[in-house]
């Protein structure tokens, strides 16, 4: 099935609550791939389309402070119309998962892939000091499995997750083994599980009441020293990625995603023309996989970063290495799609004394 297909399969069986979207092209299938399965009469789970992506992540700020499993999807755009609802739920400390299948921009720009929202997921995206913790795929599996680890990251560390694929992963058909149907939880395990969620009824506790308001400048600081104390520890235990033939590289391309893919069937070419090229695929593009990086140009001579955009994981991808060695990049734009061979021209043309024929 599609990775959009799949993502919506994932979140029925993960026992998510509800879904508040809006259609956008490469995107769309999730909204209707579960209006097509209409888990509201085997689970329970609200699927709705919002009259607008604004009106659609207010929708999952409330069921959030509710403390149930909600969820939106949209593409590069439609994300953008998101951003001030995603600050207030990352300012509220709440549960959410986000999805954005990126697309070509800036501005409407083309329904063709894109990676160029990686500033949007991972520098926050919206206004003031906040984070997501954002996931890449790079297949349709991870399209699925990262549902169910989306949600649990964001439960765990009361705050909002995106997965961030570019729109080859959603669109592409590839075998998947869906996860096992989990129930719902209950309105007393919600209870138990998010003792801060708004629940409507009567309590002898506290009511709680959610709001990002603070008037008062202290209050407002000890609230942020409080969010950058829980990045902090995320960064601390939440890293992921995977490596390609890096312990004998003598150089290295990073690389999220599909291009990931790419990008790995170019270093096995290069390798059969003698040239030891590794690959690290962060698979996390927040917390992003700084150490590794940095020991890695510790051994290397030099480093490719391949994106689908202008260049902005590079800028990471540089910190880490800290000057260490050359750090260059390679991207195609407005939704074209580098092949293998171009992405070693590329690297021969920035290291051409890595060239052995």
């Amino acid at each position: 099935m599609k990775g959009n297909e799949a993502l919506a399969h994932a979140a029925i069986r993960y026992g998510a609550d509800g879904y508040f979207g809006y259609p956008i092209t490469p995107q769309s299938e999730v909204l209707e791939t579960l209006e097509e399965l209409m888990p509201w009469e085997t689970t329970g789970m609200v699927v709705l389309q919002a009259e607008s992506e604004v009106a659609a992540i207010n929708m999952v700020y409330g069921g959030a402070a509710c403390g149930k499993a909600v969820f939106t999807s949209s593409s590069s755009p439609g994300v953008s119309l998101k951003q001030e609802g995603i600050s207030y739920i990352a300012a509220g400390e709440l549960p959410a998962l986000i999805i954005n299948v990126m697309r070509g921009g800036p501005g409407l720009g083309t329904i063709q892939p894109s990676q160029a929202d990686y500033f949007q997921a991972t520098k926050g995206g919206g206004h003031g000091d906040y984070r997501l913790i954002t996931l890449a795929p790079s297949s349709v599996q991870e399209m699925a499995d990262f549902v169910g680890l989306g949600f649990d990251l964001a439960f765990k560390y009361c705050t909002p997750s995106i997965i961030l694929a570019d729109g080859i992963v959603g669109q592409m058909m590839e075998k998947v083994v869906l996860p096992p149907q989990r129930p719902r939880r209950t309105d007393e395990e919600i209870a138990r599980q998010c003792p801060w969620a708004v629940t409507g009824k009567p309590s002898t506790r506290k009511r709680n009441v959610m709001t990002t308001l603070e008037l008062e400048p202290s209050a407002m600081e000890v609230i942020n020293n409080k969010l950058q104390e829980k990045y902090k520890l995320i960064e601390e235990n939440e890293v992921r990625f995977q490596t390609y033939d890096t312990d004998d590289a003598e150089y290295l391309v990073v690389a999220f995603g599909s291009i990931a893919r790419i990008c790995q069937k170019a270093i096995e070419d290069a390798r059969e023309q003698g040239v030891k090229i590794g690959l690290l695929r962060p698979i996390t593009l927040w917390p992003f996989p700084k150490d590794e990086i940095d020991r890695l140009s510790q051994k290397v001579k030099g480093i490719l970063v391949v994106e689908i955009n202008a260049g902005q994981m590079i800028e990471d991808v540089r910190l880490s290495c800290h000057d260490r060695v050359p750090v260059y990049h390679f991207g195609r734009l407005g939704g074209m799609i580098p092949d293998p061979q171009e992405v070693l021209d590329a690297f021969f043309n920035h290291f051409p004394e890595a060239n052995k024929q």
